[in-house]
C-alpha cells in the first residue's frame, strides 16, 4: 500500500523515487526525517523571479493585472509594484508565482 504525502513531484523520474521511499516509509525501512528529505526534494523549487518573469506569466495566461491579483490573493496594486521592479514577491506569493511559472496558472486555481 503506497502512503501519498503531500509532495507533488516535478517528473515522473522523481515520482517513481518518491513512491519507492514512501512504500519503504511505510513498511518502516526509511525513518520519518528521511522521507520528509525526498518531500522537499520533489516540491517545486522556489526562485525568485524579475519583473519581466512576473509579467510573462501573467500575460501567458491572458489575465489582467487585476483578475492575476485576485488568484494570488494579492492586491492589484501589489501586482503593479512587482512588475514595475518596485517590490519583489516573497513567501507564499512567490510560491504561488513559481507554480505559476513552471507548471502554468491552472495549478493554483
Amino acid at each position: 500500500m503506497t502512503t501519498r504525502s503531500r509532495a507533488t513531484p516535478r517528473s515522473d523520474a522523481l515520482q517513481a523515487l518518491h513512491e519507492a521511499a514512501s512504500d519503504s516509509h511505510a513498511v518502516g525501512a526509511i525513518d520519518k526525517a528521511t522521507m520528509r528529505h525526498f518531500d522537499l526534494a520533489c516540491l517545486t523549487p522556489v526562485e525568485p523571479l524579475s519583473p519581466e518573469a512576473i509579467r510573462q506569466v501573467r500575460e501567458t495566461a491572458k489575465m489582467s493585472q487585476a483578475l492575476f491579483a485576485r488568484a494570488l490573493n494579492v492586491t492589484v496594486t501589489l501586482v503593479s509594484q512587482w512588475e514595475r521592479g518596485e517590490r519583489r514577491p516573497s513567501g507564499p506569493s512567490l510560491k504561488l508565482l513559481s507554480l505559476a511559472a513552471h507548471k502554468g496558472i491552472d495549478t493554483i486555481l
